[in-house]
């Protein structure tokens, strides 16, 4: 099998909800994700996507994506799908960096490998636990009372956990999450995300004041040694996620016990294949994780869905279902909501088949 052709789709995300905000007042409404499509010489295609929260969350924006792939495809074109560490030493050497532009890449070739051994992607990736697993549904950040009854409506549809977007003023912030642990129950998890959002003074304002509340608190500054600093100063769980892009960020914080849990997202660690070295790590060293990406639609939402079901059980802390928060389907067969839980396909592959009438034409073509 070759690799015969690289197409690529952009397609615009608009949110369910209208606004997605969190910390420094930042905040998407529409979001742009691209789609890669991968085609062989035995006629079976793959397909990826990445989709990055806007271009001031992580180093990644959207064109960024599009740019790259042209790079990148060249060099694959005649290249085996099924090499996967193959294809990923290839594109490092031929890119150096940029690990979300070959993400959806790399996902593609999952789906392939997939397609082709006639085995769902979780079965690839370590095997199938349960029958499902665990969301969590991302509150934006509004004011206490307006996140307060967007949990308690989210609830009622099943959601258990639930990530606070905080990381504004601390008096707000603190107001926030003591209106959202009100109306939950104790079973429930609550996660104060601030995305890098607070100072170190400002963080520590936060953790002292919410220090008697059943509360995770999350990625509270900028840099790891700044949240270090609060990790060693609280004793609420914590969790690390922008600071946690490679395998050795994970050692040095497990080294330092730097967190409790740690939130592994497919397109910051460059694919499936980058992103199953991180969870086998995790699992080996005990440590939670939240497993998902930036953002993206059905084809990321299944991808999501494989590597969590792919995971043990007790270190799936959750995941999330993005393709419940956008109006537009770019897939059928992917992953959807049920109570709070979903199910990766059972299908060979991704189990996903694109909506070509929503995609339309390809925006770039390695012809």
């Amino acid at each position: 099998m070759k690799i015969s052709r690289i197409k690529v789709y952009q397609v615009d995300l608009p949110l369910l909800e209208g606004k997605y905000s969190w910390s420094e007042g930042k905040s998407v409404d529409v979001f742009d994700s691209t789609v890669v499509e991968v085609e062989t010489d035995l006629g079976i295609t793959g397909y990826g996507e990445v989709c990055p929260l806007g271009p001031v969350y992580l180093p990644a924006y959207a064109r960024g994506v599009r740019a790259g792939i042209e790079e990148l495809a060249p060099a694959l074109l005649g290249e085996d799908p099924r090499q996967l560490l193959v294809i990923n030493h290839k594109m490092d050497r031929v890119l150096k960096g940029h690990p979300y532009v070959k993400s959806a890449i790399d996902i593609a070739c999952w789906d392939l490998l997939g397609q082709l051994t006639g085995m769902p992607v979780c079965d690839l990736l370590g095997g199938r636990y349960g029958e499902d697993i665990t969301l969590y549904r991302a509150i934006s950040q509004r004011p206490a009372e307006e996140m307060a009854e967007n949990i308690a409506q989210y609830r009622a549809e099943g959601y258990r956990r639930f990530q606070l977007k905080v990381g504004g003023h601390p008096d707000d912030d603190i107001a926030r999450i003591r209106a959202a642990r009100e109306v939950l129950e104790p079973e429930d998890k609550l996660v104060a995300d601030a995305n890098t959002g607070w100072l170190m003074h400002e963080a520590m304002r936060v953790v002292n004041a919410v220090k008697d509340i059943d509360v995770y608190i999350e990625q509270p500054c900028l840099t790891y040694n700044e949240c270090l600093s609060i990790r060693r100063n609280t004793t609420l769980p914590f969790v690390l996620d922008e600071v946690i892009d490679s395998t050795a960020a994970i050692l040095q914080g497990a080294s330092d016990s730097a967190m409790d849990v740690v939130n592994i997202k497919i397109s910051k660690f460059g694919g499936l294949t980058r992103a199953k070295q991180a969870r086998d790590l995790c699992v080996s060293l005990g440590i939670a994780m939240t497993l998902e990406d930036s953002w993206g639609g059905d084809i990321v939402t299944a991808a999501i869905a494989h590597l969590a079901q792919g995971t043990p059980p007790e270190f799936q802390f959750t995941s999330t279902d993005f393709n419940s928060y956008v109006t537009t389907s770019i897939a059928e067969g992917a992953p959807q909501r049920v109570g709070g839980r979903m199910s990766a396909s059972t299908s060979p592959g991704l189990g996903i088949r694109p909506r070509m009438d929503v995609l339309g034409d390809p925006v770039w073509t390695s012809d």
